[in-house]
């Protein structure tokens, strides 16, 4: 594969897409007025595109009633709700910069993300499980000094606000949209902050809507689908791939609930003949997994996206197999691209959607380079995806730095995932190339053997991370989830890695996860290597 460089440029015959999101659902509220927008299952709520634009433009009244400027930041820290959308698209329409909060954070997370932001508004949910976030937001509120209005959802706090927008004219409202700009920053997203302090990456309407455009034209969505949306709003695969990707075909969003749970999810399929599902990967096992899952009635289903990890071949067999999701689609992406940068099609093959993350998407750059030189690699030969386009963020709220080690001064967002690139274009992800473990002065690529170990019959699933040795400077660690009574030893595991994995990538230990223990997991589907990568240096 020498003649060709690792880099590609996505192509397609329909162009980039002018405007603002306020503007988009405008056209759609004029283009498919009598058809279903959005779903709440559990707050058994629904609306057409048109009383779904009627119902922004309350809202958006009401944020200028309090005063919202072009460029304030109005934060959100709720779970997945008919509010939520209402609260995305009204920001849009008056030029206010949504700031989404992780619903799992407690108060000194969310005080951070709302003083780093500056946020002036905040809309909250009342509670969730264990999270009380009316004494959440008394205890973060005293250390956001430009806060100034908090908006209860479920409570005379959202009907005060309508009631409050009513003193703002049609044409108030219509004078600030025609202020706003297709490349306003209109988001800002924080990162899981994993290795440190989470950082805001800044989305512009520009990147938004047509990220959203192009992954649901990936999906081959049309104003018939009907998406059921499990995974969180305050994350872009519910907020753009759900929300954006339906505004732009005329389809439906359908929400189960305000966070995951298996059963409402299937339920919510059955009963809005659902034509399209989301998840991570742990989504979809967890939904096979349940007792009753032959019971519902899944023949609606079609497609959808799987994202936030791999996908491993078995549960792609089911997916088809079992869920009708014969048009399922793997995207990769992250926060700060907002989020795909490659997809698969619906007719790729299940091994394209198993061992690839598909290819470039429209109008977006993609190579896979050196991280020392920046130039593109071989195809076939490991290196870091990096991507440029229309997608790329901004830049890191109010973090000039650390926006330049991520965008350089050629417009490259640097993933930090190590890749590598076929012949026609596909990409595969191998790791992060901070995951990468460096044995002796061999390179180690944990998913490489991740793929390997998961064939074993006794392994439900695998991870492997580095840890340090005195000798070889890294050894690698197996962290492994058994299946159920399998009994497997880690004598076995080694054997079955003998003269199958050269001598320098069977793991230097074995461990075993707790029979009811799962993976240390982010909330969006993200296994936490760093955690593992402690554990396995405590244990020695």
């Amino acid at each position: 594969m020498s003649d060709l460089i690792s880099y590609v440029h996505g192509v397609d015959e329909v162009p980039l897409r002018a405007g603002t999101i306020g503007a988009q659902l405008r056209s759609a509220a004029r283009r498919f007025a009598g058809r279903e927008a959005l779903v709440s299952c559990q707050q058994d709520w629904r609306c057409t595109f048109a009383e779904l634009d009627v119902a922004v433009d309350e809202v958006a009244r009401g944020l200028l009633a309090l005063g919202v400027a072009r460029g304030e930041r109005v934060a959100i820290w709720a779970t997945n709700c008919m509010e939520w959308a209402l609260v995305q698209y009204a920001t849009a329409r008056i030029g206010a910069i949504l700031v989404t909060v992780n619903p799992a954070y407690r108060s000194a997370e969310a005080a951070f993300v709302l003083r780093q932001s500056g946020s002036r508004v905040l809309f909250s949910s009342l509670e969730h499980k264990s999270s009380d976030y009316v004494k959440l937001v008394a205890e973060a509120g005293p250390e956001c000094p430009d806060l100034r209005h908090v908006v209860f959802l479920g409570t005379p706090d959202w009907q005060a606000l309508i009631e409050r927008g009513r003193d703002v004219t049609a044409g108030q409202l219509a004078a600030r949209e025609a202020e706003l700009h297709s490349d306003d920053v209109i988001n800002i997203q924080y990162t899981s902050g994993t290795t440190g302090a989470p950082k805001g990456a800044s989305l512009t309407h520009h990147g938004l809507l047509n990220n959203g455009l192009f992954s649901g034209r990936r999906c081959g969505f049309t104003e018939s689908d009907r998406i059921c949306v499990p995974v969180p709003y305050y994350h872009c695969f519910g907020m753009v791939l759900g929300n954006l990707a339906a505004l732009t075909h005329g389809a439906c969003v359908v929400l189960p609930g305000p966070s995951f749970e298996p059963a409402a999810a299937l339920a919510a399929v059955q009963a809005e003949r659902c034509t399209a599902l989301y998840g991570v990967p742990t989504m979809f096992i967890a939904e096979l997994m349940l007792p009753d899952f032959g019971s519902y009635d899944l023949t609606s289903l079609r497609g959808g996206i799987i994202a936030g990890a791999p996908c491993p071949v078995e549960l792609m067999r089911r997916l088809i197999g079992e869920m009708h999701l014969a048009d399922i689609t793997i995207g990769y992406g992250m926060t700060e691209t907002s989020p795909l940068s490659t997809q698969t099609r619906v007719n790729d093959s299940p091994q394209r959607r198993t061992e690839t993350v598909g290819t470039a998407h429209p109008h977006t750059e993609v190579a896979v380079v050196d991280p020392e030189t920046g130039r593109p690699v071989p195809r076939g030969t490991p290196g870091e995806l990096r991507v440029r386009g229309y997608s790329v963020m901004r830049g890191y709220w109010a973090a000039e730095q650390a926006s330049r080690e991520a965008v350089d001064q050629a417009g490259w967002m640097h993933t930090g995932d190590l890749a590598t690139m076929d012949r026609d274009g596909y990409v595969a992800i191998i790791g992060r190339i901070k995951d990468m473990i460096i044995r002796g002065g061999e390179n180690i690529y944990p998913r490489e053997i991740e793929d390997f170990l998961r064939a074993h019959p006794g392994v439900a699933d695998v991870q492997v991370v580095g840890m340090p040795d005195p000798v070889y400077g890294e050894q690698a660690v197996a962290w492994i989830k058994a299946a159920p009574g399998a009994g497997v030893s880690a004598e076995e595991i080694l054997a079955h890695c003998a003269g199958r994995l050269a001598h320098y990538k069977i793991p230097h230990l074995v461990r075993f996860l707790e029979p009811d223990e799962d993976f240390p997991m982010t909330v969006t589907g993200k296994v936490q290597k760093h955690v593992l990568r402690e554990r396995a240096q405590q244990l020695g």
